[in-house]
């Protein structure tokens, strides 16, 4: 195996030894090199000795000699990964993707299920894509964490839900991790009367006992668009059942932490919203290893903004007339927190506006799910005064581009005003409602 080399950075060490865009990278150090995973490991020492092979088949070796440990050597590749991403082979009965509806950009239809954007990115992985070569690898290379979508520890179920024959046999992954050290984190997405309530028992006490190496659970609610054509019939949460999944997960960490002092599974914030229950208070979260499925934002945020205002000695602006937007599910937080900035900067007008998700459905009440048309739709025939701030999740990583392909310049455009990006950070948002962003 090989990676082509798409780029040498001029200056750079593999510059001065003249390897050149077109070469092959095939060993560093007697190692080979097949993706980023083996390239980033092997090049954390000083000294390297690179094997490559030039356009024309020519060997030879190159020896470089760095400064420190994690200096750059200058190699740019094709891709990131230095290979082709992997694709999902399930099938899942709640998959988001499967519910897209047609027409929306290619990228948005690819299922990943890599172990390398797990490490990378903090992806979840569902184990069934691992070859016994890749276990090994992240077991003697001691990559961590590893975040993984469970779903559910009865194999028999994790088949079914999944539509995978291996899903099952898959679990056993988990536990070689763990004994190997691993750091895992844990996430379920739950559906009404198939993994949840004692299944979903029966999960989290598989899962504890893969303490100290399993940091976290998340339970997350399965998440329905509007178009579910033609896939399982799969029900909402309601208020009463979002409360049974609050109370299971309750009752199995008020026996954990008698056991082993920690608390490690958590619902998801839109389980408190649908339960109709304040989310809990920051310090109730610890590390907060589940904040990318929605696992703490809240409360987060509002402890960050309240500190931020606390401390806040800036000046306040003589006069300011500033827009914010959000999903259903943030609006009473973000109407909260713009109220009691309103409140010690007299000359600060804010106005919340609570955008529904006529793309998607009413189910979807996220942040990061609005589209473009989502929010010209509620807003173009509003007064948004001298800024708008959105959501930063509702772009994709660029920050450039809405779901449904708009792009924020068109959006600022259509509704005539200066649309600024905020990022889930209170202190973030204060400056952004000061006017701090621009």
């Amino acid at each position: 195996m090989s990676v082509k080399i798409e780029s040498v950075e001029p200056g750079s060490l593999c510059a001065s030894k003249h390897v050149s865009a077109g070469d092959e990278l095939l060993e560093i150090n007697g190692n080979v090199i097949d993706d980023v995973l083996d390239y980033r490991f092997h090049l954390q020492q000083r000294r390297l000795e690179l094997k490559i092979k030039s356009p024309e088949g020519k060997l030879r070796s190159v020896k470089l000699k760095k400064a420190d440990e994690y200096d750059d050597i200058g190699l740019g590749f094709c891709t990131y990964l230095m290979d082709s991403q992997r694709r999902c082979k399930n099938k899942c009965i709640f998959c988001f993707i499967d519910q897209l509806p047609d027409g929306m950009r290619e990228s948005l239809y690819f299922k990943d299920d890599d172990s390398r954007l797990s490490f990378l990115f903090g992806n979840y992985i569902t184990l069934t894509n691992l070859t016994e070569r890749e276990i090994q690898r992240i077991i003697s290379m001691h990559i961590s964490p590893v975040n993984v979508s469970v779903h559910t520890t009865n194999p028999e179920l994790r088949i079914s839900m999944m539509k995978n024959p291996s899903a099952g046999d898959a679990l056993k992954i988990l536990q070689r991790l763990a004994d190997a050290g691993i750091k895992l984190n844990a996430q379920l997405v739950l559906c009404p009367g198939i993994n949840d309530g004692d299944e979903l028992r029966s999960s989290l006490s598989d899962l504890g006992k893969l303490y100290p190496s399993l940091q976290s659970i998340a339970a997350v609610p399965v998440g329905l668009t509007d178009y579910r054509s033609g896939l399982e019939p799969l029900e909402a949460y309601t208020p009463q059942r979002a409360r049974e999944v609050i109370a299971i997960i309750d009752e199995f960490n008020a026996h954990f932490e008698y056991f082993k002092g920690e608390r490690i599974a958590f619902a998801a914030d839109e389980f408190y919203l649908k339960a109709e229950i304040p989310v809990p208070d920051a310090e109730y979260y610890g590390d907060f290893d589940q904040l990318d499925n929605g696992v703490g934002l809240l409360a987060l945020m509002k402890s960050e903004f309240y500190d931020a205002l606390e401390n806040d000695d800036t000046a306040s602006p003589p006069e300011r007339h500033v827009s914010v937007a959000t999903g259903e599910a943030a609006y009473p937080l973000i109407s909260e927190l713009c109220q009691a900035a309103q409140r010690k900067n007299p000359g600060l007008s804010v106005k919340v506006y609570e955008v529904k998700n006529d793309f998607f459905g009413k189910n979807i009440t996220v942040a990061g799910l609005i589209t473009g048309q989502s929010f010209y739709s509620r807003l173009k025939d509003e007064n948004l005064g001298d800024e708008l701030l959105i959501p930063a999740v509702s772009l994709r990583h660029e920050g450039d581009m809405f779901l449904d392909s708009m792009t924020l310049a068109q959006l600022e455009d259509k509704l005539g005003v200066t649309i600024t990006p905020v990022g889930n950070d209170g202190s973030e948002l204060l400056s952004g409602i000061k006017g701090g962003l621009r």
